[in-house]
């Protein structure tokens, strides 16, 4: 999903225009993916995503902080990291051809950032406030031009964001690579580059700087 922001990840600040979702209790009844998926996307009967339960298991990707695609700061008054992981599976693909496989699900976490805390006399850490949950889906017999985004709000099953939404249009318009922000994957753009599967017009943008 930094970082890209999608993936959003990439959803809310990635574009610039969607408020991230507040982390809150876990909803009762929700059924998670087991531990050991694969990483694919789960929904329920509704076409709700459940969120993944063990994606601090997959790569981690990058890490973006403060990161905002708009003029307007991505956090008023205090900091964010945003997180970007991918499952095993998908992020092997997508080193050997360059584009992500079927039923990639990358995830943006958001977490606070903070300056004072225990030996710290510099710079920014990551604090253990989940600010935001995001997905990047994949899935091509489910969403028109193949990527839907969804917000999650604590564990309780997200329902797709609409097609209007500006993430959508961003992401065609200035994602690197297959829709997604690899400009902002140190260990993925050089593969996209190599493989030539670069989004041409995230080449022309680029071209000279």
């Amino acid at each position: 999903m930094n970082p890209p922001r999608p993936a959003s990840l990439a959803v809310a600040a990635l574009a610039g225009a969607l408020v991230v979702a507040v982390i809150g209790s876990s909803a009762a009844g929700i059924a998670a993916p087991a531990e050991g998926d694969a990483g694919e996307p789960h929904y329920d009967a509704a076409g709700r995503m459940l969120p993944p339960a063990e994606y601090r298991d997959w790569v981690f990707l990058s890490s973006g902080v403060d990161m905002s695609y708009s003029a307007a700061p991505a956090m008023a008054g205090g900091h964010m990291f945003d997180n970007v992981f991918a499952p095993r599976a998908a992020y092997l693909a997508f080193k050997r051809t360059g584009v992500w496989p079927d039923k990639t699900v990358l995830i943006l976490e958001n977490r606070g950032g903070a300056s004072k805390g225990s030996i710290n006399k510099q710079g920014l850490f990551q604090t253990g406030d989940v600010m935001g949950l995001e997905a990047h889906v994949k899935d091509t017999s489910r969403f028109e031009g193949g990527w839907g985004f969804f917000a999650f709000n604590g564990a309780a099953p997200a329902q797709q964001i609409p097609y209007s939404a500006s993430c959508y249009a961003c992401h065609q318009a200035h994602a690197a690579a297959d829709t997604t922000f690899v400009q902002f994957y140190p260990t993925l753009l050089p593969i996209a580059t190599k493989l030539g599967t670069l989004n041409p017009a995230y080449v022309a943008e680029t071209a000279g700087k």
